[in-house]
């Protein structure tokens, strides 16, 4: 009945949960996409001047471009949003029960 105790251990503190704040790919894509739209919204006027397109084209082609480009920001927002959100779920933040916080 002469055993050494043991020595007590210590348990390390976990580290706290880091939530994913980068936004995913698609939604970057997305907003490149977006940007892209916006900038040839932009060069119309060159185009007109060139002779590349009409006046008529180019103002169809702008009220398009415009409705595009604002598209692919809300949608690039949306997937932004649905990724930090679902990454809080698995993480275990967010506000359960008691209170909110990680």
């Amino acid at each position: 009945m002469n055993r050494p105790a043991t020595p007590p251990t210590r348990t390390a503190v976990p580290a706290p949960v880091r939530i994913g704040t980068e936004p995913p790919r698609r939604s970057k894509v997305t907003g490149g996409l977006a940007v892209l739209a916006c900038a040839t919204c932009c060069a119309l006027p060159l185009l007109i001047g060139a002779g590349v397109l009409t006046a008529a084209g180019a103002a169809i082609l702008e009220r398009t471009l415009l409705a595009v480009a604002a598209g692919l920001v809300v949608a690039a927002l949306g997937m932004w949003g649905l990724h930090r959100r679902r990454s809080a779920r698995h993480t275990g933040c967010g506000c359960t029960g008691g209170g909110c916080g990680c």
